[in-house]
């Protein structure tokens, strides 16, 4: 399952802390409802701040750091996207993997996540999230939070790399050497929720072609107060998916992502008709009693009622 936000939502709160805050809220409903991916997207068509470059580890969590610059004002998609990263990340790494930034200066402060993957010290799982330390001889030394480091055998990665590892499950007693997987590997064979990855887009249109998943997302929902009741929705039934993406809007709605999207102007969508690029154009909450629904307030709404989706899809495949 993958979620879609827009930067601006993190320019529309005025201090410092409340845009930190904002950003930890979105972290929990994320982390809560074992969301997949976060796509953060640039609704207001404004171009990104000059002598930035990309940060990526083996989780494909991409953010441009500006080397040192407090990007709250100057870049919300940055500051957001940075922070989500961070909360993310088990704390054990953090130090190695996040500089000290003043986009994270009060990141501290937040809720845990505790996500499966931000394992203690005195937590047993034959998967653990680590950072590579050094090379040698027999392979690549990596922290992986336990009093000892382990050894990937016959394997040369750059220092202050994140890799995922399989420890020996027949030798609890020894965490000394390991075997490097795939991120995804955790899910896939044991059924591990182990947090989401982080991508940015320049706008709407890039969320769906820029797709890291092979077919893209087979089932997607555009939110919206002018959507469908999801209560209406849901009874029909939807087709079982491989991947499912549910899109936000901003304060102005997905409307505006698509005014100032080029690419969606070229191809004629823009205001009302939008919801031409989801299989889904839902509200969900109608009747609402006050004028307006926050996007961190629908992110956990929206989430909360498409959890049968979910579910049934999992039953069912």
């Amino acid at each position: 399952m993958s979620v879609a936000l827009p930067g601006s939502i993190i320019a529309n709160a005025k201090s410092h802390d409340q845009k930190t805050y904002l950003a930890g809220t979105l972290a929990r409903a994320l982390a809560v409802f074992c969301v997949d991916e976060i796509i953060i997207f640039d609704d207001e068509g404004e171009p990104a701040p000059e002598h930035q470059h990309q940060h990526q580890d083996n989780r494909g969590t991409v953010s441009s750091v500006a080397d040192g610059e407090y990007t709250a004002f100057s870049n919300p998609c940055h500051f957001l996207a940075h922070i989500l990263s961070y909360l993310e990340t088990p704390p054990h790494l953090r130090k190695t993997l996040f500089p000290m930034h003043p986009n994270l200066r009060t990141a501290g402060t937040l809720p845990s996540l505790d996500m499966p993957h931000h394992l203690r010290a005195n937590e047993w799982c034959e998967y653990r999230e680590g950072v590579t330390t050094h090379s040698s001889p027999a392979g690549t030394v990596v922290d992986i939070g336990l009093p000892e480091t382990t050894l990937l055998r016959d394997v040369e990665i750059p220092p202050k790399a994140r890799v995922t590892v399989k420890l020996d499950d027949n030798n609890r007693s020894s965490s000394s050497t390991a075997e490097a997987v795939s991120p995804s590997t955790p899910r896939e064979a044991a059924g591990y929720y182990w947090g989401y990855s982080v991508r940015r887009c320049s706008s709407l249109s890039n969320v769906f072609t820029e797709s890291p998943f092979d077919g893209g997302y087979d089932l997607s929902f555009g939110t919206s107060e002018r959507g469908t009741a999801l209560s209406s929705i849901l009874p029909q039934g939807t087709p079982s998916f491989k991947h499912m993406l549910i899109v936000f809007g901003g304060v102005s709605g997905l409307e505006l992502a698509a005014r100032n999207d080029p690419e969606l102007q070229r191809m004629d969508i823009g205001g009302s008709n939008v919801s031409e690029l989801f299989d889904h154009w839902v509200n969900v909450l109608p009747g609402q009693g006050s004028r307006t629904i926050r996007t961190e307030e629908a992110v956990w709404l929206g989430l909360m009622g498409l959890r049968n989706v979910v579910e049934n899809n999992s039953a069912n495949g």
